[in-house]
């Protein structure tokens, strides 16, 4: 008999066999960053992030579980349903909260669905599925949401589950030896523009160097934080990631890794990564001063140079932006599944996507076509 269990914190789960069911080593779903959110004052009531964590158990043992949250609102997500949201409550319903199954603040595509690696695998991953759908009925939520999945979960959600894709910019490492090698990739056009860029930040002065994160003093990470607070708070967006949660990602190894500029002993702009599983994930960047091309060289370059180094397979530097393809970033698309209790509603959002899906279809297959390599066949991956 398989049991479902729900859980107010992480830390409630025991940590090495969560990490256990990962069916890779990504380092989001790793319960010692998502604990860390949780310790770090990241996930709170009145900031929408209520931690309701799911765990199948047989015998008393953890043998599946998935990240999940009773959203308040919509933000932090990535995956936008504000406008869903605003047509459910015109109706008279109540959207929030709603059910989450995601890695907070982290627009990451990785396993959602715990569930090991094995022949048990999808029938695990079903129960799970099974296990949201019948906790969103028994709270009476209006939903259910599993956003940036893994290809290979996408079986686990039955056709009443609504889909959605949408487009990121990966970079892949393709065996180049160093930085000069992968321009040498490039067409003439874009590498050209790539030296210009990093011409620019040579000539400002800025010291540049590559950190990893169990590296930085108390101090050299509060600067860290102070950017990320700025910059957010000048964008007009709200800083959720908390300074403890800064100096607690300090203490989990080389999982956090950052490019820094300085003048003199000052940080004036960083770049925060996460590293884990042969991926580089760019995170959050921040500045105090104004730099011509200097966000492109901590964000970009600088991280594909490390890519290059440690010799990983990918490097992942965020959601959204059409000018990483300029830059060696190639279209990939990412996943999602919605189960809207009301069917009425279900249909209407159905109506919906039905429509925008082509839309999707259309814009990822124009940026193929639009490939930064002199090899066009680099860009079908």
């Amino acid at each position: 008999m398989i049991e479902a269990r729900f859980h107010p914190a992480l830390d409630q789960l025991p940590a090495d066999t969560w990490d256990a069911l990962r069916a890779d080593p990504n380092p989001f779903v790793s319960h010692a960053f998502l604990a860390a959110l949780e310790r770090g004052g990241c996930i709170l009531p009145d900031w929408g992030w209520q931690a309701h964590h799911l765990g199948l158990y047989e015998d008393g043992r953890l043998i599946a579980a998935a990240p999940l949250y009773l959203k308040g609102n919509s933000h932090g997500e990535f995956v936008f349903d504000f406008s869903w949201a605003s047509a459910w409550e015109r109706a008279g319903g109540e959207y929030y909260p709603k059910l989450l199954n995601a890695v907070p603040y982290s627009p990451v595509p990785g396993p959602r669905l715990l569930a090991g690696n094995d022949e048990r695998t999808p029938m695990l991953q079903h129960a799970l599925v099974e296990a949201m759908h019948a906790e969103a009925e028994r709270l009476g939520l209006s939903s259910v949401h599993a956003n940036f999945l893994q290809e290979t979960e996408l079986a686990a959600f039955g056709t009443d589950w609504l889909a959605r894709s949408d487009v990121q910019f990966h970079w892949h490492n393709r065996g180049y030896r160093h930085f000069p090698d992968f321009l040498a990739a490039l067409n003439h056009k874009k590498r050209k523009n790539i030296l210009r860029e990093r011409s620019q930040v040579e000539a400002s002065g800025v010291a540049i160097e590559w950190r990893s994160g169990d590296t930085l003093s108390r101090d050299e990470w509060r600067q860290v934080h102070a950017l990320y607070e700025a910059t957010f708070d000048a964008k007009g967006n709200h800083a959720a990631l908390t300074a403890t949660f800064f100096r607690q990602l300090g203490e989990l190894g080389q999982l956090a890794q950052l490019a820094l500029a300085r003048h003199g002993e000052t940080i004036v702009a960083m770049a925060l990564f996460v590293q884990g599983g042969g991926v580089l994930y760019g995170r959050y960047w921040g500045a105090s001063v104004d730099v011509p091309g200097l966000h492109f060289e901590l964000c970009y370059y600088r991280g594909i140079e490390h890519a290059i180094t440690q010799r990983l397979d990918r490097f992942e530097p965020g959601a959204q932006g059409e000018h990483k393809l300029a830059r060696g970033f190639l279209p990939v698309r990412t996943y999602s599944r919605h189960y809207l209790v009301h069917p009425a509603f279900r249909a209407a959002v159905a109506a919906a996507l039905a429509s925008e899906a082509p839309a999707v279809d259309a814009y990822a297959a124009e940026l193929q076509s639009h490939s930064p390599y002199a090899d066009h066949s680099t860009a079908k991956r």
